[in-house]
């Protein structure tokens, strides 16, 4: 009987606190989502499950969690609070994405950066809040609406916040039909969702080519902190822009990105464990986090209807809001909003310029961020 005791007393059930079960509960709603609304499934299903598994109560000395050293689960935890899984997935999604209606039509950039502006608005907040500076940047990149940045700059500035700071970034990005198109709706009359786009020019290979290279020197010139992410993603680019490196483009686009996809999301689920995450700050990050993102979204849009003062061809402000870097899913809200006015109104590669733009945006706007707060 006093064996039978003691494994009472190391069972799951004997240690249960309420914030696991709250924490539980979050990571079967995560489920949910993913498998019944089809809210970001490639996401949510593993950082819903890593919830699970993180909220399991073990013995002290089991060695279990992802902040145990020495445990299986820490190793894994090891790519995403050094940084190293992002970069790898920007390499993916370098090669899986296609420039060309940026490149056809690049005053669209503009909408990219004006979307940015929800990073440092947000920033002020926070340190508003009493976050320190570092913390600070690291909870404005939620308004990019791009995770593994999130991520990447949390790992230099805020290790501490990686858990709330990821899955905030994860569930917004998750939410972006939710989120987005009553604030679309609220920003623009519906003459202005109406506005039919000149279909894109057609860019050259030589412009495909080009493009990563001198992109790449650019921003990386501007922002050194940017140079693992951005040059990861031109890397991506140029590998399957090239057309010579086809292997190397589609083992990155999808094999590779597909693994640390599944890593990254688990392991950032298993570090939600309630002790470190039921907290005061994480509560006050879902919140910046969320009117980060709005501003982001807002500013993309009021931004596009400033540039129609002085164009001659409009732009659909609705595409405004694709700045945030969340790809494709904000360019096909865009869509989705303008053809709810008109059906015939396919705006979606148009919102993709922004789009794209947004995700070397916010690669630029932590590069920054890191850059100038780095030595603080």
């Amino acid at each position: 009987m006093d064996i039978f005791h003691q494994f009472l007393d190391t069972t799951g059930f004997a240690n249960l606190t309420v914030g696991n079960l709250v924490m539980i509960l979050v990571g079967l709603v995560f489920i949910a989502l993913a498998i019944i609304k089809d809210y970001e499934p490639l996401l949510l299903v593993p950082i819903g499950f890593g919830i699970l598994i993180g909220n399991i109560p073990a013995s002290d000395d089991m060695q279990l969690g992802v902040y145990d050293s020495g445990s299986v689960l820490s190793y894994i935890y090891f790519g995403v609070s050094q940084g190293i899984f992002p970069p790898l997935i920007f390499l993916g999604i370098g090669a899986m994405t296609d420039f060309s209606t940026m490149l056809s039509n690049p005053k669209l950039i503009l909408l990219g950066a004006a979307a940015q502006m929800g990073i440092f608005l947000t920033l002020i907040g926070a340190m508003y809040l009493g976050f320190s500076p570092k913390e600070s940047a690291a909870i404005g990149i939620i308004g990019g609406a791009d995770g593994p940045t999130a991520i990447f700059l949390a790992s230099k500035l805020a290790p501490s916040l990686i858990g709330p700071i990821a899955i905030a970034a994860y569930s917004y990005m998750a939410l972006v039909p939710v989120i987005q198109p009553p604030i679309m709706r609220l920003l623009t009359t519906r003459e202005e969702r109406l506005i039919r786009m000149k279909p894109p020019r057609h860019v050259t290979r030589r412009e495909k080519i080009i493009f990563p290279i001198a992109a790449f020197l650019i921003c990386t010139m501007i922002a050194p902190g940017s140079l693992v992410l951005v040059g990861m993603l031109f890397l991506g680019n140029l590998l399957k822009e090239s057309t010579v490196t086809e292997r190397l483009a589609n083992s990155a686009r999808n094999a590779m990105i597909d693994i640390v996809t599944i890593l990254l999301g688990f392991s950032v689920g298993a570090s939600t464990d309630a002790d470190n995450f039921l907290t005061k700050q994480s509560l006050m990050i879902f919140g910046l986090g969320a009117l980060s993102f709005a501003v982001a979204t807002a500013s993309g849009i009021l931004f596009a209807k400033l540039m129609n003062l002085f164009l001659t061809h409009k732009i659909n402000p609705l595409i405004g809001a694709a700045g945030v870097s969340a790809v494709p899913d904000s360019a096909r809200v865009a869509q989705m909003v303008g053809q709810s006015e008109d059906p015939h109104n396919f705006l979606l590669m148009h919102a993709m310029a922004p789009n794209v733009a947004g995700v070397i945006g916010s690669a630029v706007a932590a590069g920054v961020l890191w850059s100038v707060l780095a030595g603080q």
